[in-house]
C-alpha cells in the first residue's frame, strides 16, 4: 500500500516588542529558539464523532536576557500543526484571554498563530494548551484521516521548537480497535484495565523528526450485498463484504468489479473461469501482509484495502484468471493481472495506472525468476517486480499481438503445449498420419520455460531476448542457450521433413526442455529422412513405387525405432529387386528355356512390384527372390532336366532290353517242353515240381554241352 508521510515543518515562532521601563521603543524581533515551546501531545480516538481530539500541553519558556535598555518579550507565537486540523483553541490557567487561529493552510501542514494572554517576558515561562480537532470529512478512500466505526487511520506529529529536545506523544484509542503501526516508528502500545488501546513515547530528543500513522479496525462489523454481472453467458454472482460505516467503498469497488469482469473475460479470450462466484472483502493492509490485495483462488475471494485505488481492485479482478491456475509462475500471473487491469480501466475510463518502473525502483532489480513468494521479499524487491513484470507484459504484448496472447491463454487453460503437428493448428482434433489425432497436452500449467514456448508458437518474432532481459537467472542462461540451439535444429529438421510430422517423443522432450534427449532424438530423424531420400533416389531407379510405410513409422509415438528397421527393409527390397532385374536373361537358349520351363520370373518381378508399393515387404523380397534364383540358375536347372531326361531314356532302354532278353527265353522254354498227358485228377495245364525239374535241367541243344540232368533220373525212378 502507499504510505503518505506528512511534511514535518519546523515550529515557527514570533515575538511580539520590547523596550524600557516606561518607554515606547520599536518593537524587535528574536531570534529562535529565544523563544522554545515544549508539547505533551495527546491523541484521543472519537469514532462516535469521527474525529482524532488532540491536545497540546506546552510549556513557552522566553530564553532572552534583558539588557540595561531593553526589556524583551513575547505577546504571539506561530505553531506548524497536522494540514486536517480544524477548531483550533488556546487556553491557560491565568489572567487574560490568549487566542489561536489558522493563518495558513497547505497541503502538508497548517500554521496556527496563537496570541498569548499576557506577555511572556524574559527568563520566564507560561503553560498554556491548544486543542484542535482531526476531522473525518469522508471523501477518498485513500484520505489521511479516517475515524469511523470500523476503521480509524491518521497521522501522528510530535510538536515543539527546533533543536529542543523533551516534547512526548500520547495516543489513545477505545476498546475493541486492532491498531497498526502502518508507517513510522512509535513504542509498542498498552491496553488499560477499560481495554483502551494506548501508544506512549518517552521524552523525545528530536521531537520535530518524530512520524508515525496508525491504522486501526474493528473486527466483524461487516455488512453483505449481492449482486449479479454476466461473463460472457454465465451468471456472476458478487458478494460485496465492506465495513459498515463504509458504504461509499461497497458501492465503488462491487460497481467495478461487476463492469471489469464482462471486460477481462474478453480481452483474456477466456470464460468465467471459476464454478461459482467472488466475495470481495474489505480489509486493512495488515490482514494481506501489506499488501493493497490479495486473492485466495480455493476460496473465490479478493481482499481489497479500504484505501485501495481503482487499478488494485481491477489488479484483483484479473486475478480471477492470472492465480496460478492458468500460470505457474508468480510474476506472469502478476504481470498480465496488472496488464489487463490497465486495460480494462482505461475503457472504464477510471484512474488505473499502475506504477511505471523508475531509476529509484530500478536499483532493487532482480531477475523475475528470483522473485520469491508473497510476504518472502522486502518493499523494495516486491515494488520492483510488480512494476518490471507489468513493463515485460506490455512488451510481450506488442509482439505477439491480443489475438496471439488469446490463444496463448487459450492452450494454457487446455493444457496445450506447443510444438504441436502442424496439421493440428488450434482444432481440438487434427488428421495426422490421415487419422484424427487429439492435440498433444501437458501436464500442470505453463511455467515460464512453457509460457516461453507458447508465445513463440504463437508469434513471428520470438521472446527469447525479453526473457534474457527480464526473466532469467545466471543459471537459466545456459538453458536458454540450448534451446535456441535447439530450437534451430528441430526447424532444420522440420523443414527437411517437409509434410511428414515430427514424431511426439521429439516435441514431448522439446516441450521438457530435455535438450540432449531431443538432440539425440533429431539425429535420429536427420538419419532415416537420409535414408528416405535415399530409398525415393533407388526406387525411382529401378521403377518402384514408394510406399507410405516409412512416413508412418517416421511419425509413430515410438520414435525412431520401427522407422529405422523399416528404411533398413525397404532398402534389402531395393536391391533384392535389382539384382532379379540384372539377372534377368535378355536371350534365352535351349537349356536355359528347359529351367525356366514352369517358373514365371517376370510375373514375380510384377508382384515384388505391386507388393513393395502397398508395403508388404515381405512378399515383396520373396517374388524379387524367387524371380533371381529363376534366372541365375536357369541354365543349371535347364541342364540337369536334360541329363535327367536323358539317364531316364537310358534306363528305360536297359529296362526294355532286359525286358526283351527275359521275353526271348521265356518264348525259348515254352517251346522246347514235351506234351505231357494228363494224369486223372490233374489240371491239364500243371507241371508238377519233378516234370519242372526235369524241364529246367534239359539243356538247350544250341547252348553248350550236353549235360545229364539228375532230376531227369529221379523222374525215371519214379
Amino acid at each position: 500500500m502507499t504510505r503518505r508521510l506528512a511534511a514535518l515543518l519546523l515550529a515557527i515562532v514570533a515575538v511580539g516588542g520590547s523596550g524600557l521601563s516606561g518607554a515606547a521603543v520599536p518593537e524587535v524581533r528574536a531570534a529562535t529558539p529565544d523563544l522554545t515551546i515544549v508539547t505533551n501531545a495527546h491523541y484521543e480516538v472519537q469514532p462516535d464523532a469521527s474525529r482524532v481530539r488532540v491536545t497540546l500541553d506546552m510549556v513557552l519558556t522566553n530564553r532572552l536576557q534583558d539588557t540595561p535598555t531593553k526589556r524583551f518579550y513575547f505577546d504571539h507565537a506561530f505553531l506548524s500543526v497536522l494540514p486536517e486540523a480544524s477548531g483550533v483553541k488556546l487556553s491557560w490557567s491565568g489572567s487574560g484571554t490568549p487566542r489561536a487561529v489558522i493563518s495558513k493552510r497547505t497541503a502538508t501542514y497548517a500554521l496556527v498563530r496563537m496570541d498569548l494572554a499576557q506577555r511572556l517576558y524574559s527568563g520566564r515561562s507560561a503553560a498554556y494548551q491548544l486543542v484542535f480537532d482531526l476531522v473525518d470529512k469522508g471523501g477518498a478512500a485513500a484520505r489521511e484521516v479516517r475515524v469511523g466505526s470500523s476503521l480509524v487511520s491518521f497521522p501522528v506529529w510530535a510538536y515543539a521548537t527546533d533543536d529542543t529536545p523533551g516534547s512526548t506523544v500520547r495516543v489513545v484509542f477505545p476498546a475493541g480497535y486492532r491498531v497498526d503501526v502502518a508507517s513510522g516508528d512509535i513504542p509498542p502500545p498498552t491496553t488499560d484495565a477499560a481495554g483502551q488501546t494506548i501508544f506512549q513515547t518517552g521524552k523525545l530528543i528530536k521531537p520535530l523528526t518524530f512520524f508515525a500513522y496508525l491504522v486501526a479496525d474493528r473486527p466483524g462489523v461487516y455488512s453483505e450485498k449481492t449482486q449479479r454481472t454476466t461473463v460472457g453467458s454465465v451468471p456472476v454472482d458478487l458478494t460485496i463484504r465492506a465495513w459498515m460505516d463504509d458504504a461509499p467503498w461497497s458501492d465503488r469497488v462491487g460497481g467495478l468489479v461487476a463492469r471489469a469482469l464482462p471486460l477481462l473475460s474478453e480481452r483474456i479470450g477466456l470464460p468465467w473461469p471459476r464454478d461459482g462466484g467472488l466475495v470481495v472483502h474489505e480489509v486493512v493492509s495488515r490482514s494481506t501482509g501489506g499488501y493493497a490485495g490479495l486473492f485466495d483462488p480455493a476460496a473465490g475471494q479478493v481482499e481489497v484495502a479500504y484505501d485501495a485505488g481503482d487499478d488494485v481492485v481491477l489488479h484483483e479482478a484479473a486475478h480471477a484468471w492470472f492465480n496460478g491456475a492458468l500460470l505457474a509462475d508468480r510474476w506472469a500471473n502478476e504481470a498480465f493481472a496488472s496488464f489487463y487491469g490497465v486495460d480494462v480501466g482505461t475503457t472504464l475510463k477510471v484512474k488505473a495506472n499502475a506504477a511505471g518502473l523508475t531509476p529509484k525502483l530500478e536499483t532493487a532489480r532482480i531477475p523475475l525468476n528470483a522473485w520469491g513468494a508473497v510476504g518472502t521479499e522486502d518493499t523494495s524487491t516486491e515494488d520492483y517486480a510488480y512494476a518490471a513484470s507489468l513493463e515485460l507484459a506490455r512488451a510481450i504484448s506488442e509482439r505477439t499481438g491480443p489475438e496471439g496472447l488469446r490463444a496463448v491463454w487459450a492452450d494454457a487453460a487446455g493444457r496445450v503445449g506447443a510444438y504441436q503437428p502442424p496439421t493440428v493448428g488450434s482444432d481440438p482434433t487434427s488428421s495426422v498420419g490421415g487419422a484424427a489425432s487429439p492435440r498433444e497436452t501437458v501436464d500442470g500449467a505453463p511455467d515460464w520455460r512453457g509460457l516461453l514456448d507458447l508465445l513463440d508458437a504463437h508469434s513471428t518474432t520470438s521472446s527469447d531476448d525479453l526473457w534474457r532481459t527480464w526473466v532469467a537467472r545466471e543459471r537459466d542462461l545456459a538453458l536458454l542457450d540450448a534451446r535456441k540451439a535447439a530450437r534451430t535444429r528441430y526447424d532444420g529438421v522440420l523443414a527437411d521433413a517437409g509434410d511428414w510430422q515430427m514424431p511426439r517423443a521429439v516435441r514431448d522432450a522439446m516441450r521438457a526442455w530435455r535438450f540432449d534427449d531431443a538432440n539425440s532424438l533429431l539425429d535420429d530423424a536427420v538419419t532415416i529422412l537420409d535414408q528416405r531420400d535415399t530409398i525415393a533416389t533407388a526406387a525411382a531407379a529401378s521403377g518402384l513405387t514408394v510406399p507410405d510405410t516409412l512416413r508412418s513409422a517416421y511419425e509413430s509415438p515410438d520414435g525412431f525405432a520401427s522407422a529405422t528397421l523399416e528404411a533398413t527393409a525397404e532398402l534389402d527390397v531395393i536391391s533384392r529387386y535389382d539384382a532379379a532385374v540384372a539377372a534377368r536373361l535378355a536371350a534365352s537358349n535351349v537349356i536355359q528355356e528347359i529351367g525356366l520351363l514352369g517358373s514365371t520370373p517376370d510375373g514375380d518381378l510384377e508382384l515384388a512390384r505391386t507388393s513393395f508399393a502397398t508395403g508388404d515387404l515381405t512378399k515383396a523380397a520373396a517374388a524379387a527372390r524367387s524371380a533371381d534364383a529363376a534366372w541365375t540358375s536357369a541354365e543349371d536347372v535347364g541342364r540337369a532336366r536334360l541329363l535327367s531326361v536323358a539317364a531316364l531314356a537310358l534306363m528305360t532302354l536297359v529296362a526294355i532290353a532286359l525286358f526283351a532278353v527275359w521275353l526271348r527265353r521265356r518264348r525259348r522254354r515254352s517251346a522246347a517242353a514235351p506234351t505231357l498227358a494228363a494224369e486223372p485228377g490233374a489240371s491239364s495245364g500243371f507241371v508238377g515240381p519233378e516234370t519242372y525239374a526235369t524241364l529246367a535241367a534239359t539243356p538247350d541243344p544250341g547252348e553248350g554241352p550236353e549235360v545229364e540232368a539228375t532230376g531227369a533220373r529221379g523222374a525215371e525212378a519214379d
